[in-house]
């Protein structure tokens, strides 16, 4: 393993003008920059406050892969912690997978540039995967599953008592829809989550964010996105076939996707069928025992 160190209530986080772009920008896409930014960390301090995601003397393991959402929640986490009302800790981790022609210099020159700890944490994932998933065949879940676990145990490491994941609210819809269409289950990503062992808890600290505007914000901080060449090129995986299909719903009904999120955060499980969240066996009508009924007559006409 390579590393390298350098060495209440959640509605206080505000927003402040970014000073340090690296591409020139003219005074509207200054003025359009400034919107963007304000609405992202809005967004994120809301997620934060709503589900208490961040607590006093939290140290974060901020998971860093190289791609856009990534790299958009740890710039707006550090903004945040600047004005923040409570104390917390950033730690960047990025996982290492060796996959052929990774290019090993990008975070660290990135990284080495941030006032704050980061570790580069090798392990050749990559190789597994390849043994185990037939040519041809999706590598999604066995990927992201030997990268939690990874991730997860290294947490445990550096005494991390969050585990914040770039998942944005267009993910957490494209999740709903998979497990609906391929799965039968209805569930999604949940912003805070309890790890199966208990050991880790999980953060999202994008959920309430549009991937529209995390692309768009790349676009002006000119992240050194690096490409996973391990799925990145599977066009055939269910994931975008789903957002192919979330796409053109929302560009025939603007703001759908929008509404989807909102209803996994407005759950009537007496309106489902599940017998395990609501217990529909034990319904029965409320009957006045007491009640006299008035006497049939039988009227012929």
């Amino acid at each position: 393993m390579k590393k390298q160190a350098i060495g209440g209530k959640l509605e206080g986080f505000t927003a402040t003008v970014d000073r340090n772009i690296v591409r020139e920008l003219s005074r509207k896409e200054r003025t359009e920059f400034n919107k963007l930014q304000k609405r992202l960390r809005r967004n994120t301090g809301k997620a934060i406050a709503d589900y208490n995601m961040i607590e006093e003397g939290d140290r974060v393991m901020v998971c860093l892969s190289g791609g856009k959402d990534s790299y958009a929640m740890l710039d707006v986490l550090m903004n945040l912690r600047q004005s923040a009302p409570v104390n917390f800790e950033l730690v960047a981790v990025n996982l290492d997978q060796k996959q052929p022609g990774f290019p090993e210099h990008v975070l660290p020159e990135y990284l080495g540039e941030l006032d704050i700890p980061w570790y580069i944490l090798e392990k050749d994932t990559y190789s597994i995967v390849r043994q185990v998933v037939p040519e041809g065949k999706t590598t999604c879940g066995i990927c992201s599953r030997l990268r939690r676990g990874s991730l997860y145990g290294f947490a445990s490491e550096i005494g991390a008592t969050k585990i914040a994941l770039g998942h944005h609210r267009d993910d957490i819809v494209e999740t709903l829809f998979l497990n609906m269409f391929f799965g039968g289950t209805l569930k999604a990503m949940p912003p805070k989550l309890l790890s199966d062992d208990g050991r880790n808890v999980v953060i999202r600290p994008l959920a309430y964010c549009r991937e529209s505007d995390l692309v768009a914000y790349a676009d002006y901080k000119a992240f050194p996105i690096i490409p996973c060449n391990l799925c990145g090129s599977q066009e055939n995986l269910q994931r975008v076939q789903i957002k192919q299909m979330l796409h053109d719903w929302e560009r025939q009904y603007p703001g759908r996707t929008e509404t989807i999120f909102r209803s996994i955060c407005n759950v009537a499980p007496s309106q489902l069928g599940d017998t395990e969240l609501f217990d529909f066996r034990s319904l029965r009508a409320e009957v006045d025992t007491d009640l006299h009924l008035p006497a049939i007559r039988v009227v012929n006409l």
